[in-house]
């Protein structure tokens, strides 16, 4: 994932910002309504970008996969509408408790720039649904010159947004984020839709890192420096959030590792979920390298 890469990942201030006063509101609101879940995973599956992830002879990728992870951020629907047919072969091919969480087509949120995509909107999430539930929530990534100026778009797809399906919805452009009463409208849009708001974490987008949530729900995309003392420090500073989000309400966690060199993820997804556990007290598998007994991050 190149999105925020910078060429020196050690003269970036990467402390985790204080979270926005709705925060701790919105999860107090909801402290005690239901159980604690956490998901960790990778943003891909295939063996050509997790080098040293899948044992030798491995023929079916996503099967192996989801033996080592609980979840997968599925970016392979950005690039093209998913079938019922496809979802159903790819669920099967997992094991219980196994979650998708599938990016809406770029048709959608790129080439269509959220001008009149009901139908694609609703062929996405008939499809979609087959997952059943292996299903974790869909999400929304907008194009990087998405503006403010186009927010109507924005709330007609959220308003119109089938209601069965969970969303979480990625802004990106840096106007979002500059005047806080464009920040302040459109969460309290997400808020009153139960709609996710995407956390970035990445080196040269420290404006993403808004930590607002609008709804009990963190869904975090964590973009790494492939930077090992870096990495490490930075995801000790997610457990440290994190452990405070769950007292005051946290509901689920949805934590996917990137890379800007892939092969890293899953060792670094390994690390994370070590961590969580140990600080909360899930009971999350913890991944291998198909050349390892255990993560060599320790």
């Amino acid at each position: 994932m190149k999105f925020g890469q910078v060429e020196d990942p050690s003269i970036i201030d990467f402390k985790l910002p204080a979270d926005a006063p709705e925060t701790s509101a919105i999860l107090k609101a909801n402290k005690s309504k239901q159980s604690f879940e956490a998901y960790v995973g990778c943003a891909k599956w295939n063996k050509t970008d997790l080098k040293g992830f899948y044992p030798k002879g491995t023929k079916d990728e996503l099967s192996y996969y989801s033996t080592q992870f609980n979840s997968i951020e599925l970016n392979a629907t950005f690039y093209g509408m998913p079938s019922r047919e496809q979802v159903t072969t790819w669920k099967e091919k997992t094991p219980d408790g196994f979650k998708f969480f599938p990016k809406l087509t770029n048709t959608i949120s790129h080439f269509k720039r959220l001008i009149n995509v009901k139908e694609p909107v609703e062929q996405f999430c008939d499809a979609v649904s087959n997952f059943e539930e292996k299903f974790g929530m869909a999400f929304l990534q907008l194009h990087d010159n998405f503006k403010p100026k186009d927010f109507s778009r924005l709330k007609t797809v959220i308003e119109e947004f089938p209601k069965v399906i969970p969303l979480a919805v990625e802004v990106r452009n840096e106007e979002w984020f500059s005047n806080p009463a464009i920040a302040s409208e459109f969460a309290r849009l997400f808020q009153d839709h139960g709609v996710a708001n995407i956390i970035v974490d990445t080196a040269g987008r420290r404006d993403m890192m808004h930590m607002r949530l609008t709804s009990p729900t963190a869904f975090v995309r964590f973009v790494g420096a492939n930077v090992d003392d870096i990495d490490k420090k930075r995801l000790d500073s997610w457990i440290d959030r994190i452990v405070e989000w769950k007292k005051e309400g946290l509901q689920n966690l949805y934590f996917f590792v990137h890379q800007n060199v892939e092969l890293s993820s899953p060792l670094f997804s390994a690390y994370f979920t070590q961590k969580l556990n140990d600080a909360i007290g899930t009971d999350l598998k913890i991944p291998v390298m198909a050349n390892q007994s255990q993560p060599n991050l320790f």
